[in-house]
């Protein structure tokens, strides 16, 4: 899934996490990290291409917004390994709780 690897590296994490907040320009972005602009503008176009980021113009100003697009495809694709897990857990519990019924002989009343 190419949108989590694109949020594997931690400025790219952070510069969503950015934009979670609201829309800003890559300038806006780039004073918040000691890193050069290339560096952020190379992290704005993984981004991008990752879909997690899309680019309007504003006059002189190139607005960079999250597209919510990227975060539904992670939200699904998390939904679906949870339930994968969900199911097999509850497997697991359904034969522990018949194996553990095997080995508990219940006591006789008198």
């Amino acid at each position: 899934m190419e949108a989590l690897a694109a949020i594997a590296d931690p400025t790219r994490r952070r510069i969503v996490e950015m934009l979670a907040e609201r829309d800003r320009t890559a300038g806006e972005i780039v004073s918040e990290f000691r890193v050069s602009a290339p560096a952020i503008s190379q992290h704005l176009k993984v981004l991008r291409e990752a879909g997690w980021v899309t680019v309007r113009v504003d006059g002189q100003h190139r607005v960079q917004s999250l597209n919510p697009k990227a975060i539904a495809e992670v939200e699904g694709w998390l939904a679906r390994t949870k339930q994968f897990w969900s199911n097999r857990l509850d497997a697991l519990e359904r034969a522990l709780e018949a194996d553990r019924g095997k080995h508990h002989k219940p006591k006789k009343s008198s």
